[in-house]
């Protein structure tokens, strides 16, 4: 495929990254309002927020599938425009049962979305003979940051409704520009792919299997950190630290600079160190923030901490989903991509229940545990890793 062409599947596939980041960010700073709006209780709009990841699980499992039979491109554009349309419907829900039902919906074109564009990812990484996943995390992440900060501009002069249908007009707007370019092209065929059977499943052997869940289990690392940190490091910062709401907020917004930042550069870091000592020195380097963020007696100190895990969890999800889906495609996307997504769900109950077992600061040490079992996984596999 011409460099040309190459260039515009990536800006196509990185401007879905972005998008996704960016839907969800948005709906994500509305859920108060969508609270008070079906007056739900505390619990039963757990249960509803269970929906996205009911939803998002169930199709990530299927995905895979999808994307062997139909390809990644046209799953990427079909998931975007259900992702687009299913996000103005939580304001249009008057109980936590209903909200819980759309919910359901967009979680499902949430996760379908994820494993569809990581696997068109994953194909092009391979055609460019460079390591640019990270590039689009970055994308995604930019998405997300740029999509909270808008949704926390608007929230006090546009209603749910309003916000959340303006990012279906933006979502599907985008997809129109983005898809064509996607659907434009054939996803480019890596020539060391496993070649499929004639069912449409690619060949992989009980080994190859075994490291698709391995770099899953890279992924789970990863996300139950982003989790724990997303719901717990505000308030380790407040409860333990004393910090002011303000500061408090502070936290994880560090984090997710530094990851997106580690993530900008993650293209220049994997060309530099290669995935494995890439992989070893950032759970090494994660494990460590972590344990200043969540052991330090001072504010500064673990703001500090927090930061230096964002950077060491950047470029670990990349790797790991795109290690898995070089060795079994849109299926080892799809297990990679579960797994880290369980691990997200994982991390915040788990804390939760440690810290009521010791404290908080003790309960966020298991950050820093699992990024040192990925940094494990990373030494142990790193035959593999850099193949």
């Amino acid at each position: 495929m011409p460099g040309n062409d190459l260039s515009r599947l990536r800006a196509a596939i990185t401007a879905f990254f972005a998008l996704d980041g960016f839907v969800f960010a948005g709906w994500v700073v509305r859920i108060p309002d969508i609270k008070h709006q079906t007056h739900s209780s505390v619990g039963s709009l757990g249960l509803a927020l269970l929906g996205v990841s009911a939803g998002a699980v169930v199709t990530m499992t299927l995905t895979g599938r999808l994307c062997r039979s139909l390809g990644s491109h046209r799953v990427t554009v079909v998931c975007a425009v259900l992702l687009s349309l299913s996000v103005a419907l939580p304001p249009l829900t008057h109980s936590a049962l209903a909200l819980g039902a759309v919910l359901l919906l967009f979680g499902a074109a949430y996760g379908g979305i994820n494993v569809a564009f990581n696997s068109a990812a994953v194909d092009l990484v391979a055609a460019l003979g460079r390591p640019v996943m990270p590039s689009f995390h970055a994308a995604f992440s930019l998405g997300g940051m740029l999509g909270a900060g808008l949704g926390g501009l608007v929230a006090g002069t546009l209603s749910p409704a309003r916000h959340l249908l303006g990012l279906t007009l933006l979502g599907v707007l985008v997809t129109v520009v983005a898809g064509r370019a996607l659907l434009r092209h054939e996803p480019p065929a890596p020539p060391d792919r496993p070649r499929p059977e004639p069912g449409g499943a690619p060949r992989t052997g009980t080994r190859a299997r075994g490291l698709v869940v391995v770099f899953g289990l890279i992924a789970l690392c990863t996300a139950y950190g982003e989790g724990a940190m997303a719901d717990w490091g505000a308030l380790h910062l407040k409860q333990d630290l004393r910090a002011s709401p303000g500061t408090a907020a502070a936290g994880y917004a560090c984090f997710a600079l530094a990851m997106t930042l580690g993530r900008l550069t993650g293209t220049r870091l994997l060309e530099r160190l290669g995935r494995a000592r890439t992989v070893i020195a950032g759970g090494t380097t994660a494990a460590t923030g972590m344990l200043l963020g969540s052991l330090a007696p001072s504010v500064w100190a673990a703001l500090i901490g927090f930061a230096v895990t964002g950077l060491g969890l950047a470029n670990l999800f990349p790797v790991a989903v795109e290690r898995a889906g070089a060795l079994a495609g849109p299926s080892g996307v799809a297990v990679a991509s579960t797994l880290g997504y369980g691990g997200m769900l994982l991390g915040p109950p788990t804390i939760g229940f440690m810290a009521a077992w010791f404290s908080l600061s003790t309960a966020l040490v298991s950050v820093a545990a699992l990024a040192a079992v990925a940094a494990l996984i990373g030494v142990m596999t790193r035959r593999v890793m850099s193949a």
